[in-house]
């Protein structure tokens, strides 16, 4: 067997950005506002009813829309989130003037009653052009408990069909917590019938509100990731901090069809009501993940300007308001560490995978307070399975 007949099947499970992701982002996120109406368990924001005084103002973030435009061609994804977007009186101006500046728009509102069909058509003719919901439960008690407002549920399933009614690209987002996660296949189920562009499960870390009694075990977490691969026939699933999702697309599709090795019993309750719900097909609807984390490939503002690797690391790099996104994003030493797989400790270190996985970065700092300790939340043990880093 030739080296190339080997990796084939490996190189397909993932993708890369057709971009130096030392020199730009692939994608950029700004916290709009903290100002929400929910009280949600895990919000990494500890967001608050009222905005903060200290937040940019419209001058500031039209300039801060320039400073994303002006990181090159072709432009990062640009989501605008909080908080809640749409308590923003100036949301539509800002995504207009990116949208004159050539930048891909998305919206992350919260599920309230401020997300009327009039709201999401005033940010959809402004020029947005996604719009990423929070699902975070298969019925209105376990979502409207985990954000903290009753109703919750309603407004976002609502808001949901509006949104694709208005031609918005839908992406739901569930954060995956011990309380839901015997759920998401119920939520695969829905997502499946009211239709949706993709699926992000956000794997819980403990910063902000949350706390690491809500988060997953790791054999927990392992099963839910081999469970998203195997929606692939009927969704399009994304994880985030959960970057071994990287490592299970790879040690999937080198024994396709094969059942997946060391799964637990979250595993088998999720697989059999999948069963129960969802159709089993032969097309395959998977993009395979890109090798993007924190700081390396993926940056996040705060709503005053302060530049993070990611809303899960609460550790600035800068601010840019005093100094341009791109030479932030290009210089800052942290960020230049994060993209160094060598500086990685403990089974991260030793791991074939860390070229293209690397560990939750947000994580390790949670629940260790070393960058660059080993993910808690893998439990795989390195051993000699060839991998690769190629690309798709």
């Amino acid at each position: 067997m030739t080296t190339h007949e080997r990796v084939s099947p490996v190189t397909r499970a993932l993708r890369r950005p057709h971009i130096d992701l030392s020199d730009r982002p692939f994608i950029v996120i700004w916290e709009v506002t903290r100002a929400c109406a929910l009280a949600c368990r895990h919000c990494r924001a500890q967001a608050q009813p009222l905005p903060a005084p200290d937040e940019l103002d419209t001058e500031q973030g039209l300039a801060l829309v320039d400073q994303v435009a002006d990181l090159g061609r072709p432009p990062p994804l640009f989501v605008l989130t909080g908080g809640d977007p749409f308590l923003r009186a100036d949301l539509p101006e800002l995504i207009r003037h990116a949208r004159a500046r050539k930048l891909p728009v998305g919206v992350s509102p919260s599920g309230t009653p401020t997300l009327t069909a009039a709201e999401l058509a005033r940010v959809r003719d402004a020029g947005a052009q996604t719009i990423s919901l929070s699902l975070d439960g298969a019925n209105a008690s376990t979502h409207d408990a985990f954000r903290g407002v009753p109703g919750s549920y309603d407004s976002t399933v609502r808001a949901w069909q509006e949104a694709q009614d208005l031609g918005f690209k839908v992406q739901i987002n569930t954060s995956v917590t011990r309380s839901n996660v015997s759920e998401l296949a119920d939520i695969a189920h829905q997502l499946h019938t009211r239709g949706a562009l993709a699926w992000s499960l956000f794997f819980l870390v403990p910063t902000g509100r949350a706390t690491l009694d809500q988060q997953l075990s790791a054999q927990q977490a392992e099963d839910v990731l081999h469970f998203a691969y195997d929606l692939d026939t009927i969704l399009s699933t994304k994880a985030t901090e959960a970057p071994a999702f990287r490592r299970v697309c790879q040690q999937r599709q080198r024994n396709p069809g094969a059942p997946p090795r060391n799964t637990g019993p979250t595993y088998r309750l999720l697989t059999e009501r999948r069963r129960q719900l969802l159709p089993e097909t032969s097309e395959t609807l998977r993009r395979p993940p890109l090798p993007v984390n924190a700081g390396n490939g993926f940056i996040f503002i705060s709503h005053t300007g302060e530049v993070y690797p990611s809303g899960f690391l609460p550790i600035a790099v800068g601010n840019v308001t005093e100094q341009p996104l791109h030479e932030i994003y290009r210089t800052a030493e942290l960020l230049r560490d994060l993209r160094e797989p060598e500086l990685l400790q403990g089974r991260c270190g030793a791991c074939g995978y860390r070229d293209v996985c690397g560990g939750s970065r947000a994580r390790a700092y949670a629940t260790t307070g070393d960058l660059f300790a080993a993910d808690p939340l893998c439990p795989y043990q390195p051993g000699p399975e060839l991998t690769v880093s190629g690309t798709a």
